[in-house]
């Protein structure tokens, strides 16, 4: 077990100043850039729009699940389905945050490529949806105008408060617990995998990129939580082109965002967007592996390093301190601490199901949609039972508006 502890701080602590600067980075692309730069550019199903949509994405740390809102918001605005693709192909697969960390932990050579390969694959995802659904009429998902959940003006204190929140709250909150079990998984693989387990397959690299797409593809990994399992792959002999294969299809792919890809963009698109990725993944995997192998693996710092603690700088120490207090506020219920409040009679509370989250991400979009509903004095989310618990005095045809404005599935009041 002490190896296994050794390695896990050894890749938290390497990741987390890192970590720290792309979750401010995160609040401040979210706050500060307003959305009405972007709409108008990818609106069109044509390929600027899905190039627009690709370099909005690119930068924007938003994992799987948490792109499913969001690219549903911007179809509801306007739009294209080809721009939606590219979207959701360039958003989940990087991030400033995963960028950084992927620096950090594999090198310059994959934080460079890591990137051009997600715009790459997203503009082959709008363009390949754009001609799979050109006989279909490209008409926006309905979009109501309803006061309840329009975004208020805020100053400059407001939009300070909404940058940390945002970054260290909403963003954090969405992928603590991914990005803990991809740490502990790294750990637990360098820890205990045998070195050469993984040597034997390097001579079918595309073999071995196949199988991973496909256990990569239907599954839920982060973008930042996906590197130190890859790291770990890699020293036990994985190449690194099947490994970049994880840290792309991981992230961009997930039952959930199948069945919502499918449901809202329709069957052709869902093709598009999944033989898109498997594409860009499995093609930049041979390149890496064909002409790029040694240097790859020549630039990762953790290379051969996994086992020893490193002496780290105060910043990485106290770095590492700050994550893991802002880590355990999110991932521990303290709600269980607290003694529940009783509602006196003048108070309405009930209980909507919300189907379709499945993050901290979903769960805040919801939460801020309903409280932006007048008369609303309190909305919690429950993941766990996909709930949303309203204390107030609104109707449910308000509720349902909220929630479907942020591109959830309103199922009435929980009986």
């Amino acid at each position: 077990m002490e190896a296994f502890f050794m390695a896990l701080w050894n890749l938290f602590s390497e990741m987390a100043p890192y970590l720290i600067l792309g979750f401010f980075l995160a609040g401040v692309l979210h706050v500060w850039i307003p959305s009405s730069l972007y709409i108008n550019k990818i609106s069109k199903p044509t390929f600027m729009s899905a190039f627009w949509a690709s370099v909005f994405g690119v930068p924007l740390p938003i994992c799987s699940c948490g792109v499913i809102p969001t690219a549903i918001a911007l179809r509801r605005e306007g739009a294209s389905k080809g721009a939606s693709m590219a979207f959701m192909v360039s958003t989940p697969a990087t991030g400033v945050d995963s960028i950084l960390a992927t620096y950090s932990l594999l090198g310059l050579p994959f934080a460079i490529i890591r990137p051009i390969a997600a715009f790459a694959t997203s503009l082959l995802a709008g363009a390949v949806t754009n001609f799979a659904t050109k006989s279909e009429k490209d008409i926006p998902l309905e979009m109501k105008d309803d006061d309840c959940c329009k975004v208020k003006p805020h100053g400059v204190k407001n939009k300070l408060y909404e940058t940390f929140d945002y970054g260290f709250g909403e963003i954090l909150g969405s992928v603590a617990k991914w990005l803990v079990v991809g740490l502990v998984l790294g750990a637990l693989i360098s820890a205990f995998v045998p070195d050469d387990l993984f040597i034997r397959f390097r001579e079918y690299p595309l073999l071995c990129m196949i199988a991973v797409l496909i256990v990569a593809m239907p599954m839920y990994t982060c973008a930042m939580g996906s590197i130190p399992l890859a790291v770990a792959l890699i020293e036990k002999g994985l190449t690194p082109g099947a490994a970049f294969v994880l840290l792309m299809a991981g992230p961009a792919t997930s039952i959930a965002s199948m069945t919502v890809v499918g449901k809202n963009f329709g069957k052709r698109a869902l093709i598009a967007y999944l033989s898109s990725i498997a594409v860009g993944a499995i093609g930049f995997g041979l390149l890496i592996d064909y002409f790029w192998m040694n240097s790859f693996i020549s630039a990762i710092p953790m290379m051969g390093k996994t086992m020893d603690i490193p002496q780290k700088g105060i910043v990485y120490t106290l770095s590492a301190v700050v994550l893991a207090v802002l880590f355990i506020r999110e991932l521990i219920p303290w709600k269980i601490f607290k003694k529940s409040k009783s509602i006196t009679k003048d108070e309405i509370m009930k209980t909507y199901n919300v189907i379709g989250m499945s993050c901290e991400h979903c769960k805040r979009s919801v939460e801020n949609a309903v409280k932006e509903i007048p008369g609303v004095t309190k909305a919690e989310v429950s993941l766990h039972d996909k709930s949303v618990q309203v204390e107030g005095n609104a109707s449910e045809e308000l509720v349902r508006k909220a929630v479907e404005k942020t591109g959830f599935v309103f199922g009435g009041e929980k009986k």
